[in-house]
C-alpha cells in the first residue's frame, strides 16, 4: 500500500487524502518512507544473493555446500537458514 501512497503523492494527490481513502494511518507511512527496507530484509537479501551466487557457480550441490560457500563470501548464517532460503527459491541439487 505504501508504494501506492508514494506514487500518488508524486502525482500531486495529498498523502492525507490517500491515507484517508485507503483507511491507513499516516504515521506508519512516513516511518516506512524513511526506511522502506527493514534491516532484516536487507540481511536476508544479501544472504540469498550469496547462496544464489554459489548455486549459479555449482548448481549440482545442495544447501549444505551453498551454506559453506556463502559463509566464505562473508554471509554467515545457520544451515537451517540456508535450507529455508534455498527451499523457498527452489534451488535444489
Amino acid at each position: 500500500m505504501y508504494p501506492l501512497v508514494r506514487e500518488l503523492a508524486v502525482d500531486g494527490i495529498p498523502v492525507t487524502v490517500t491515507c484517508r481513502v485507503l483507511r491507513i494511518a499516516r504515521q506508519p507511512y512516513y516511518r516506512w518512507l524513511e526506511a522502506p527496507v527493514s534491516d532484516a530484509d536487507w540481511v536476508a537479501a544479501h544472504r540469498a544473493n550469496a547462496l544464489f551466487d554459489a548455486h549459479r557457480d555449482d548448481p549440482e550441490f545442495g544447501y549444505r555446500y551453498l551454506h559453506e560457500e556463502a559463509a566464505d563470501a562473508g554471509q554467515v548464517m545457520t544451515e537451517r537458514t540456508a535450507w529455508a532460503i534455498c527451499s523457498q527459491q527452489g534451488w535444489w541439487s
